[in-house]
């Protein structure tokens, strides 16, 4: 499995995707729902849409990933906490 997801409300969840999972896994894909993303922990993995350079994932940082656009997480050393809110 790519990432453990813990449900929060219908539309909100928590979603960790471990250091041990595989590069392979970790392919370009489109969600069906805007989303909303919450950095939760500090790490040093990236995010990137399509047609863009790719963004650090710090705690804090939030930004929007508009439904049916292309995206990635690029793995780090450590894992990925992320809050997911979707519209």
């Amino acid at each position: 499995m790519v990432y453990s997801q813990e449900n929060i409300t219908d539309n909100k969840f928590k979603r960790v995707f471990s250091s041990d999972v595989s590069e392979k896994e970790l392919v370009w894909h489109r969600d069906k729902e805007n989303r909303l993303i919450e950095v939760l922990e500090d790490t040093d993995w990236y995010f990137q849409m399509d047609n863009q350079l790719p963004i650090s994932l710090e705690k804090g940082i939030t930004f929007e990933i508009p439904k049916e656009i292309f995206h990635r997480v690029i793995k780090g050393t450590t894992d990925l906490n992320i809050l997911i809110e979707e519209f």
